[in-house]
Order: structure tokens, then sequence, then C-alpha cells
């Protein structure tokens, strides 16, 4: 991704009150206009400043190549599908899956799917047409505000994705999903190391120092 340099500096930018609107709601709005990387993806046409996390835990490890088949859980509202695209080039694949409607992306097939379905792994793989080079999984459950329900219904999600990413992932490929702070399961992180040659867990710059949000990086898949 070519892009200029994430600028966090500057003048901050306050909202007038507006009648009707809550404290939680003012603060929220006032950290959007003032967060240099919804600047950046406004400015530079992602969809959300999610686009630069994984730019960023790509630049690093050099998971995404030319010409491979990406698979995005969790793709909307299309940030990480669109650096996906970037990377693999006019020679690759992309296909982006999430419950909700996106509007389409150049370069990627995007369907609409509950991935908890029993019918979804399925039909992703008749889309995918073969071995697929990264799974990502960006998918996370409505917050509850409980730490430990959220952290057990984001660990399903992710315990979902690794399922289907062992089923479709070709020889060396990379898993990439959403987890929380406190990391994976005992049993999770087994699995992947034992499926793959090198596991991180990535707090990516672009990810907010307030969020509990990581990734967990699973790289070189063995078959």
């Amino acid at each position: 991704m070519n892009r200029a340099p994430i600028n966090s500096r500057g003048l901050r930018q306050r909202l007038k009150t507006a009648k009707g609107r809550s404290t939680s709601s003012q603060a929220w709005l006032e950290r959007q206009i003032n967060d240099p990387y919804v600047r950046a993806a406004k400015a530079q046409g992602y969809r959300s400043r999610a686009a630069y996390k994984l730019a960023e835990m790509n630049e690093k490890y050099r998971f995404l190549k030319r010409g491979m088949t990406v698979v995005d859980l969790g793709a909307a509202p299309g940030g990480w599908t669109q650096i996906a695209v970037e990377r693999v080039g006019d020679g690759g694949r992309v296909v982006g899956v999430d419950i909700q409607e996106m509007d389409a992306i150049p370069g990627a097939l995007l369907m609409k799917l509950d991935f908890m379905e029993a019918s979804a792994p399925d039909a992703i793989k008749s889309a995918l047409g073969g071995p697929v080079g990264v799974v990502l999984s960006d998918m996370a459950a409505s917050a509850t505000g409980h730490r430990e329900t959220d952290h057990i219904r984001i660990m399903a999600l992710c315990e979902a994705a690794l399922e289907f990413a062992l089923e479709v992932l070709a020889p060396g490929g990379a898993f990439v999903a959403k987890v929380l702070r406190g990391g994976t399961e005992r049993a999770l992180l087994e699995t992947l190391k034992r499926r793959f040659t090198k596991v991180v867990h990535v707090k990516p710059p672009a990810s907010r120092s307030d969020s509990a949000e990581m990734y967990v990086l699973a790289l070189g898949f063995k078959t």
C-alpha cells in the first residue's frame, strides 16, 4: 500500500454539543474526527481505519503475496478486503464474507452469508475454487460489556474460523484472526502451534491502545 505516513499530531478539534447527544456519543464523535487513521482512510479511499491494521501486520510479516487466494471473514465494511486486493494483484483472488450487505469492491467477490450457519463454509469453498493462501478473520460479536462473555463469544468465532482455515489452506498458508487481550485459549493455541511453523500475537499500531483487541497470526501451515 503506497500511503503517506499517519500523523497523529495537529490541533485537536472539538464538536459543539448537540441537543440530545449523550456525553458518550459526543466523546466518540470527537475521537473519530481527531483519529489520524480515520482521516487517512477517508483521504486514501479505504472503507475503514481497520484497513491499516491489516496493512501494518502485513508490512511486518509479509503473508499477503501476489497471485494468491485470500478469504476475508467478517469483511464489512471492506477495509481488509481492499488491502488484500491490492496485495494479491490482478492474478490473485479475494473473497469477502459478511452477514451484512457490502458495496462492491473491484477485484473481490463479496458474499452475504452468516459464517456460523452450517451451510456457509461449503458455499465459501465453492466460491474459492481451490486452496487458499491466507484466511483472515476480523469477525467480532456484539459487545455485551461483560468481559468474560465477550471473550467467550469472540473465541468461538476464532475457533470456527480456524476450523475452516485448516480445511482450505494451502501448504505454507497463513491464518490471521481477532482475539481479545489475554490472548488465545490454550487448546486453540496448541492447535495453532501444531499446525503452523510460527504463531504470534500482534497488536498493530492502528489498533486503539484502549481497545482489548489483538490478533493471532499463524504462518507456515503444515498439512
